[in-house]
């Protein structure tokens, strides 16, 4: 169900926003319930998303480093317990080095929720306290669309400062954004301190539920369901596709920000397990279209 199931965070200043986001996934046809999450370390807090997934949703397990209250080298082990479909536990683990010579103000990279194409700037004071000599050499990322742009340092007794500019390009895909910043010094101890960056690009179009359940439907039953399909801009639904030819769908017409579909599934004489992918084809710039999934249980 999970991903993966480790996570250093490296070396972070004293408290800046350090958290990782562990995603997992429902793989059942049952509903999973998550009933609960433990560390062993009061250096990490864990939460979830999410605790209860129907079939192909799903949630998150948020390991937060205490940056503010801990430091130097620590480590965790978060367990999450989960009680349905069956009992069952798993260990994630988490690391990471706290330094209380080096802050961030704001403490991360927040861009909040923004359209897609929008460009945001965010402004952020690196200090460093002890050594007048520290200096910034270079700034890494693995994401191509932000752009940093750092200032000459600001050199006092016991205090060097930068300012940076952090930029979300009109590139950003949509989706969560879950990106960090490394930030390469001539420490020779420690070279390097990471900085989250974190937001949202909301997609241009969304269908709810992006899950849907049919349940357990009776041979020759049907089972009928409302899909919601909103956009910032006005659009038209064209089409709606599906290769199982027991759904079927109503297409309201016109354009609007918002549509509803009225969705029918048909079973057959077949006891089977259903799980198809919906896709919801509009005439928004560049063919945007939304997916949801359906699944279900025929007897």
């Amino acid at each position: 169900m999970f991903s993966e199931t480790k996570h250093d965070f490296r070396i972070v200043g004293r408290g800046t926003t350090a958290e990782h986001r562990f995603e997992f996934r429902n793989i059942y046809e049952e509903d999973v319930h998550v009933a609960a999450v433990r560390s062993s370390c009061g250096c990490t807090t864990p939460t979830v998303t999410k605790d209860t997934l129907a079939t192909h949703e799903t949630a998150a397990i948020v390991a937060t480093l205490n940056t503010s209250t801990f430091i130097g080298q620590k480590a965790a082990t978060v367990t999450v317990v989960f009680d349905q479909p069956f009992y069952a536990e798993v260990q994630l683990a988490v690391s990471g080095y706290i330094r209380t010579d080096v802050t961030f103000e704001p403490s991360d990279i927040d861009f909040g929720e923004s359209k897609p194409g929008q460009i945001q700037d965010r402004q952020i004071t690196i200090s460093h306290r002890g050594n007048p000599g520290w200096r910034i050499q270079d700034v890494r990322s693995h994401c191509g669309d932000l752009q940093v742009k750092l200032s000459q340092p600001r050199v006092q007794p016991g205090l060097v400062q930068y300012e940076m500019q952090v930029r979300m390009k009109e590139s950003m895909p949509e989706g969560e954004i879950h990106e960090r910043l490394t930030l390469v010094s001539n420490d020779t101890q420690f070279p390097t301190i990471e900085m989250a960056v974190n937001g949202r690009v909301r997609p241009t179009i969304s269908v709810s539920p992006a899950a849907v359940s049919l349940g357990t439907a009776e041979t020759g039953g049907t089972v009928s369901k409302r899909l919601l399909v909103r956009a910032d801009d006005d659009f038209e639904i064209q089409e709606v596709r599906c290769v199982d030819e027991r759904f079927s769908f109503d297409i309201p017409k016109g354009k609007k920000k918002l549509h509803f579909v009225n969705m029918k599934f048909t079973a057959g004489d077949t006891p089977d397990r259903i799980a198809q992918k919906i896709e919801i084809v509009t005439d928004l710039p560049g063919g945007k279209t939304a997916e949801c999934v359906a699944t279900g249980t025929i007897q």
